[in-house]
């Protein structure tokens, strides 16, 4: 289905920050007392919601914002090293030039997000919504469709978090899951994913098919 506005998450989405974010989250739990990221029990974390990771951890609710904060902070230390997935550069440009509306919706700060995608990338974007809070992506994604007047219907939001799918699922925007991210794609089907890619250029196929794909008129 053709869709109009194109919400996309960074991290894991566009950008392969996993390795990054798991030294991040280390450094957090020194800082603060909680449990370093249990890799030896990746797997089972991959299908696990955001907070059932951070209770996982031990990580202290109260504390979580200044966590977070702190986070981001540590990882703009190294967010040279981020690379965007291969595809994802010219898929994006493809988007634009078919005509899409394209929004960014990351919990990263907006600093590290322009620093990631770059000059040229990040002018293809209409609306650049950064530092969400942990679970606040609900009310952004409300923000976006009343900013840009697009409807739901004509909506979709692409992530790889179960958090991700759950905000879409109570704004009533299709929730697109990615196959290359943090969360184990079957997680995330259980969540009722709209749209599943395997890959970047499904993106393009799927969302902005050309003209000569599309049927001809009666």
């Amino acid at each position: 289905m053709r869709r109009r506005l194109l919400i996309f998450d960074l991290d894991g989405t566009l950008a392969d920050t996993f390795d990054l974010s798991l030294d991040v989250f280390d450094e957090a739990a020194a800082l603060y007392r909680f449990d370093p990221f249990d890799r030896s029990n990746l797997d089972y974390l991959r299908t696990l919601d955001a907070r059932s990771i951070l209770q996982y951890h031990r990580v202290p609710a109260w504390k979580l914002p200044v966590i977070v904060q702190t986070a981001r902070k540590l990882m703009e230390r190294r967010v040279e090293a981020v690379r965007l997935f291969a595809g994802i550069e010219s898929t994006i440009a493809d988007l634009h030039d078919r005509g899409a509306t394209l929004a960014l919706l990351s919990s990263n700060s907006r600093t590290n997000a322009m620093r990631v995608l770059g000059h040229e990338m990040a002018s293809h974007f209409d609306y650049l919504e950064c530092g969400v809070s942990v679970f606040g992506k609900r009310a952004k994604l409300r923000n976006l469709l009343a900013r840009s007047g697009f409807a739901a219907a004509d909506t979709i939001f692409i992530g790889d978090e179960i958090r991700d799918a759950q905000a879409a699922n109570r704004v009533g925007i299709t929730f697109g899951a990615v196959g290359w991210g943090y969360t184990a794609i079957e997680a995330l089907l259980k969540m009722g994913a709209g749209e599943y890619f395997s890959s970047p250029d499904e993106l393009t196929l799927k969302l902005m098919p050309s003209v000569s794909q599309n049927p001809a008129p009666n």
